[in-house]
C-alpha cells in the first residue's frame, strides 16, 4: 500500500501542477488585440464638365452608385446644377437618393439656400474653388470624399465628409445602402453657409 500511496500523490502532484500551469498561463496571456481603426480613406472623383441633361448625368460612371463614395459626388454635382436648371438638378437628386422620395421641405431649403444668393456653394467643394477667386474651379472638376473610422458605426449606412474651399470643417453627406447594392442619398448638409467669394467683399 505504501508504494501505491507514494504513486497516487506523485500522479496528484503531477496533475495539479498540469492545472496550475494551464491557469497562470491562460492568465498571463495578453487580451486579444482589436485591429486599429484604419486611417481616413478618401477619394477623389474627377468629372469633365457639370451634365446639362439627366440622361448625360446617369451615362457617368460614378452613377452606377456602387460606392457611396461616387453618390456623395454625384451629389455635389446635382447642386452645382441648380442654378442653371432647377428641374434637371432636382431630377438628379432624385436618382441618387432612389426609393426614398425627397421631400417638398428638403426641395424648398435647397432653393432658398439659393435665393439668398449662395450660388457659389456647390461648387466650392470642387478642388482649387476659393474665395479669392470667387470659388472657381479648377479644370476638370475634381471633388474628393473622404470617410473615417466611425463613418459605418450604423449598419446599411455612411457618413461620409466633403471639404468646402469656404469652410473650416468638412460638410457630411449620409449615404444609405439599398437591396440592390447601390448607395443612395440619405441626407446632405453641404448647403450651410461658407465665407463670401471676394468680388462679394465689400471692403476690398
Amino acid at each position: 500500500m505504501g508504494l501505491f500511496d507514494d504513486l497516487l500523490r506523485t500522479a496528484k502532484r503531477e496533475v495539479n501542477n498540469a492545472v496550475n500551469s494551464a491557469v497562470n498561463s491562460a492568465v498571463n496571456q495578453p487580451a486579444e488585440q482589436k485591429p486599429a481603426p484604419q486611417n481616413n480613406k478618401s477619394e477623389t472623383l474627377t468629372f469633365a464638365s457639370v451634365p446639362s441633361s439627366l440622361e448625360e448625368f446617369k451615362a457617368l460612371p460614378e452613377s452606377d452608385l456602387s460606392t457611396p463614395f461616387k453618390t456623395a459626388a454625384l451629389t455635389v454635382l446635382a447642386l452645382c446644377i441648380y442654378p442653371e436648371n432647377r428641374e434637371l438638378a432636382l431630377s438628379a437628386l432624385q436618382f441618387i437618393s432612389g426609393p426614398r422620395e425627397i421631400l417638398p421641405s428638403e426641395k424648398q431649403f435647397i432653393n432658398d439656400r439659393f435665393m439668398d444668393g449662395k450660388n457659389y456653394i456647390p461648387r466650392s467643394y470642387f478642388k482649387g474653388a476659393v474665395p479669392e477667386n470667387d470659388y472657381t474651379p479648377s479644370q476638370p472638376f475634381s471633388i474628393t470624399v473622404s470617410d473615417n473610422p466611425y463613418s459605418y458605426n450604423n449598419e446599411g449606412y455612411a457618413v461620409l465628409y466633403l471639404t468646402s474651399g469656404g469652410a473650416d470643417n468638412p460638410r457630411q453627406v449620409t449615404l444609405r445602402h439599398a437591396k440592390d447594392g447601390k448607395w443612395y442619398l440619405w441626407e446632405q448638409m453641404l448647403l450651410s453657409g461658407i465665407r463670401q467669394p471676394e468680388s462679394a467683399n465689400p471692403w476690398g
